[in-house]
């Protein structure tokens, strides 16, 4: 089988963001393979492993983001591919990175595409069905569970708490929800193993296109953190004089009544 997964390099959401003039201040801040990304390169690895072939794992972004894809390597990817687009693109948007992976894609022989169901940076969870309308293939989003049998692939899928059940057919692009499988770490000797894989780098040049060709489709107007949640008020005395001073605050103060 010839897997693909999509990947991106986030910011770590455990550490603490600074924003400066509407944009994330990346001196210092600590950055990750997106979590979600991390299931589907853990799914592509053991359907491989199942089924034979090999697993590339792709990214659109910058020089920086080949740490991640070492990562990707170590963890059990075969080949990794970098297309670089820093110095053409100050601010792509998901119709971008979409047309961009397409570009590489649609000369390749895909049987099946794994990416995450979201990334924890924009969430907008738009590239993975944007790619798939492109390359004029089915797609499922949000699995917690996939079986393939020769070209026949059933996958379960996260429904706002319950479960749905697809059958369809490769070649497919799906997206993984957290519970499809736990992603492993990568082991040491991995890591060294990873040293020694393909890792390519593009650059839109190489896929036949310019800034013009994948100009975002929409404008970010601003970038901020959300507000500090004030304390909480801790209600005193007896239990009937802290029933109407709870009605007095929710119907004054937070207008809610």
């Amino acid at each position: 089988m010839n897997i693909y997964v999509m990947m991106k390099r986030t910011f770590d959401t455990e550490e603490k963001i600074v924003i400066e003039n509407d944009q994330i201040v990346e001196d210092g801040a600590e950055f990750i393979i997106n979590p979600y990304d991390e299931y589907a390169i853990e799914e592509a690895i053991q359907l491989r492993d199942k089924h034979g072939g090999e697993v590339t794992v792709v990214t659109v972004g910058s020089e920086e983001s080949e740490k991640e894809l070492r990562t990707a390597l170590a963890m059990g990817c075969d080949k990794a591919v970098l297309i670089n687009v820093e110095e053409d693109l100050e601010d792509g948007d998901q119709y971008t990175t979409a047309k961009i992976l397409y570009e590489y894609l649609k000369d390749q022989e895909i049987d099946l595409i794994l990416a995450g169901n979201v990334a924890i940076d924009e969430g907008s969870g738009q590239v993975g069905p944007r790619l798939a309308e492109l390359l004029n293939i089915s797609y499922v989003t949000t699995i917690t569970d996939i079986e393939i049998n020769g070209d026949t692939v059933k996958v379960v899928r996260d429904v706002e708490g319950d479960s749905e059940v697809i059958k369809t057919s490769l070649p497919l692009l799906v997206t993984a929800q957290q519970g499809l499988n736990e992603p492993r770490y990568p082991s040491l000797p991995g890591i060294m193993k990873a040293k020694k894989k393909p890792l390519d780098e593009l650059e839109l040049d190489d896929l036949d296109l310019d800034e013009d060709d994948v100009a975002p489709k929409t404008k970010t107007l601003e970038i901020f953190l959300p507000p500090k949640k004030e304390s909480g008020k801790i209600l005193q005395g007896e239990l009937e004089d802290q029933v109407k001073e709870l009605v007095s605050l929710l119907r004054n103060e937070a207008k809610v009544i």
